[in-house]
């Protein structure tokens, strides 16, 4: 698809240091419309700070990731591949959509700040859960829609929380996301890190990216912050 191809075109010119300017890039209507409810099922804020890391997988990781880095309590945000084989896959074996991997995002946040079930509603509300193993314009297994867990109790709280927007009908159609134990992750190249911040105007940016933080300051201005974590 041409979204693909300009995406792929923007990636080998950040790679060596570059830019380029891409004229047409295909859109995708997706379901981003609904308004997500707070979870019925949640944990309280922690009592005192800490560190505690959440992985999500919703597409392209270059829009996820700038979502989550303006989210209040998150710490750090990293792009990467999580589940799959091999171990420390590079972009272009990613790409292939043979190795099992997703492109994801690891959110590192203080639990006295945000919760766990509100980063899920984050997450549903910033890509269509509803579409399968593509996002968008990108196509792939590795763009899937996925909450990779790292305990018992993020497991429980992404399952009650599917069950209850899939009650409610929130989205026009199934819920497809995967919910899965995270068995590795590891960090993406260095060129796709903070993407969004550090090239605004890319095409691919503006088109599919950018209107995800417009979307989440409108519908989640109490989550919303406006400066971004690292």
């Amino acid at each position: 698809m041409i979204g693909s191809i300009a995406r792929g075109l923007t990636i080998a010119a950040a790679a060596v240091g570059g830019t380029f300017a891409v004229s047409k890039t295909t859109t995708h209507t997706s379901d981003l419309s609904a308004v997500l409810p707070r979870a019925e099922v949640d944990a309280k804020l922690s009592p005192t700070k800490g560190k505690e890391t959440a992985v999500f997988a919703g597409g392209c990781f270059w829009g996820i990731d700038a979502v989550f880095k303006h989210v209040k309590g998150v710490m750090e945000v990293t792009s990467g591949y999580a589940g799959g084989t091999p171990v420390n896959p590079s972009y272009e074996e990613v790409s292939t959509g043979t190795t099992g991997h997703a492109e994801a995002v690891r959110v590192v946040y203080d639990p006295s700040q945000v919760t766990y079930a509100q980063l899920l509603q984050v997450f549903f509300a910033s890509h269509d859960p509803t579409e399968l193993n593509r996002q968008g314009p990108d196509v792939g297994s590795q763009y899937r829609s996925a909450v990779f867990y790292v305990n018992d109790q993020q497991k429980q709280l992404a399952a009650a929380y599917i069950k209850q927007l899939t009650n409610a009908k929130t989205f026009r159609k199934p819920i497809v996301t995967e919910v899965s134990k995270l068995s590795n992750y590891s960090l993406a190249e260095a060129y796709h890190q903070n993407y969004l911040a550090l090239h605004p105007y890319q095409p691919y940016i503006v088109i599919n990216d950018a209107p995800k933080l417009t979307h989440l300051k409108r519908i989640l201005p109490a989550l919303y912050s406006e400066a971004a974590a690292k």
